[in-house]
């Protein structure tokens, strides 16, 4: 049996989209063309909406102040070149000042650090906790840190410039070649061919590595080319300039690891980090999420969450990480609480609701990572991720809810949904950068479903559809059971290859298993079909049936989602309840003993 705590549901928001009710959506359209949402438009009744939701934590994606083109000139802060920042709205991956935040999403850009603090406040007010990003890997190729708190330095501010590489060199150099920008490709033009509102040289010399490791000065258009490579003391030839963490450590909690740390000299883009993440918890941060977190050494992930958690022991810190080999690495000794589980689970769902794949290899993935389950955290969509109403997904929203049971309901990992998923959001607009089928985190633009609950900021989902309501009154009902079950915390016992081969009818477009802590204890089923409904009778393993302490009779079986009820009957040992699932249904049968 777990002792954990219960589960966790982040609800995943794009900060500068949410509230915009603008639906012009012109491709590389303006700030004022397209229109923007601001910290204020998170008010107590969209924040109350969301938690009644079932969410416990909103993750805020795009805070921290970003190279964006809009012209803030006349509040001090500096211009950004189109031919260094990717659409109009610029990337959230490309921070140009960590102790700031973005002045788009203030109501007056000369408040906006308090304007977000008061975000802190409402949140919390309304019983849900906040995540924003951290993007170790890199930095906007512009970066100023203009922000910066006296006595710190902003990054690059010290490097010596004249060498590729130094310890305490925050940025790795070419010296000798000035920076040139990407031939455009696929006839891309930055801003479209338009001219922004002011003049603007970007100048770069010597040329510094771009964010995923070109060394080259004039990177690919496929590179990362708005950012530049953050040097954690790792030279060019792959050999390391700090201290490595025993084997030992992947057993040790995370005082041990700060204790480790505390008397070594590490490279000065660690403490920088760390600075900025306890910056954040200052302000009422409860949590972190990191990206590309594998192209860090798992070193600095053991130093900076070791100090995070000696500040706020229970702080949320969550990462991508997409190799499985690397899994328990920086989960044990990384100490990192949670990482996506794309590669295995993810892409697994993703290729069950597109048609091609069988329900049989997702319990495989759950015992393959069974010692780390825990730590795995699921989602169907994100900001990287194509929606799946979406057709380049599988065109309708429809086809994410049994999907969507399972990713909660199979493992005590927490579970990610992204704004705009619990009503069927396909992404179809062309902002600019990128292409549809995702949400443009590039440009200003409107999310027309997600629009439609916002309801002229009323918040009360007004203007959805019939099918859109009913959509997020699924959402709604799967999130509240999943955040107050304890079963969802305790024990797992797969019960679908029991099925396959004693069950007739039961096939590989259905998935069951079981959960159960103390006396709640659950049977959980699920259809992929998107047309065919199966009858059959579902049984129960003899090992389970004297687990549970069953013995000879009736049980009532009623549904957590919608409220069925079924008979579970137990004869000679044997244990059955007939299941009459229609396409894409899904049923929590809570066993009443």
């Amino acid at each position: 049996m777990n002792n954990l705590k219960g589960k966790q549901v982040v609800y995943q928001v794009f900060t500068r989209l949410f509230g915009n009710t603008n639906t012009n959506n012109k491709p590389w359209g303006t700030i004022d063309e397209n229109g923007v949402g601001k910290f204020s438009d998170f008010t107590d009744q969209a924040l109350k909406q969301i938690s009644d939701l079932g969410a416990t934590y909103i993750w805020y994606t795009g805070v921290p102040h970003h190279a964006l083109i809009n012209d803030y000139s006349g509040y001090g802060i500096s211009n950004d070149c189109p031919e260094i920042v990717k659409g109009r709205a610029g990337s959230p991956y490309a921070v140009k000042d960590y102790y700031n935040v973005n002045p788009d999403l203030a109501d007056d850009p000369t408040q906006r650090l308090e304007e977000f603090k008061q975000l802190v406040k409402r949140t919390h007010n309304a019983n849900l906790k906040v995540i924003i990003d951290i993007v170790p890997n890199h930095v906007a190729r512009n970066y100023e840190g203009q922000s910066t708190p006296q006595g710190d330095t902003p990054f690059g501010a010290s490097d010596n410039t004249g060498v590729d590489y130094e310890r305490n060199n925050d940025f790795y150099y070419i010296p000798g070649e000035e920076f040139q920008v990407p031939e455009w490709q696929h006839g891309y033009l930055p801003l479209g061919g338009q001219s922004p509102d002011f003049e603007c040289e970007y100048i770069e010399n010597p040329a510094k590595w771009t964010g995923n490791g070109s060394r080259r000065a004039q990177p690919d258009f496929n590179d990362w080319y708005e950012t530049v490579k953050i040097n954690y003391g790792v030279r060019p030839d792959g050999q390391v300039d700090f201290d490595i963490l025993p084997d030992t450590y992947a057993h040790i909690d995370y005082k041990g690891h700060f204790d480790f740390w505390k008397d070594k000299s590490v490279p000065s883009s660690w403490v920088k980090f760390k600075n900025i993440a306890l910056y954040w918890l200052s302000m009422g941060v409860d949590g972190f999420r990191y990206d590309m977190a594998e192209m860090v050494p798992v070193e600095f992930w053991s130093y900076l969450n070791s100090n995070i958690k000696m500040q706020k022991s229970d702080a949320f810190l969550m990462a991508e990480v997409y190799n499985p080999n690397e899994y328990r690495n920086y989960i044990h000794k990384g100490k990192m609480d949670y990482l996506y589980d794309k590669v295995e689970m993810y892409d697994s769902l993703k290729h069950i609701m597109q048609g091609h794949g069988w329900s049989d290899h997702i319990p495989v993935v759950k015992r393959n990572t069974q010692d780390i389950e825990h730590h795995l955290l699921h989602f169907l969509e994100n900001h990287d991720e194509q929606r799946i109403a979406s057709p380049e997904f599988a065109g309708n929203a429809e086809k994410g809810k049994p999907a969507m049971v399972v990713s909660a309901t199979m493992t005590t990992a927490p579970l990610m949904i992204y704004f705009g998923q619990e009503v069927g959001e396909p992404a179809a607009e062309n902002a600019g950068f990128g292409s549809p089928s995702r949400t443009s985190i590039f440009d200003y633009i409107g999310v027309p479903h997600f629009q439609r609950w916002v309801n002229d900021k009323k918040f009360d989902g007004g203007q959805l559809s019939k099918q859109e309501a009913d959509l997020r009154d699924f959402y709604s009902k799967l999130l509240n059971f999943t955040i107050r079950s304890k079963a969802l915390m305790g024990d797992y016992q797969d019960i679908h290859f029991y099925n396959r081969d004693n069950t007739e009818f039961y096939n590989h477009h259905v998935l069951s298993y079981v959960r159960w802590q103390n006396d709640e204890r659950l049977i959980i089923v699920s259809n992929f079909h998107e047309s065919d409904w199966f009858g059959f009778e579902l049984a129960l393993p003899p090992d389970l049936i004297e687990t549970w302490g069953l013995q000879d009779g009736e049980y009532e079986l009623l549904d957590m989602l919608y409220g069925a009820k079924k008979q579970l009957k137990i004869k000679q040992g044997a244990a059955k309840v007939r299941v009459d699932i229609n396409p894409l249904e899904s049923f929590i049968l809570k066993l009443n003993s």
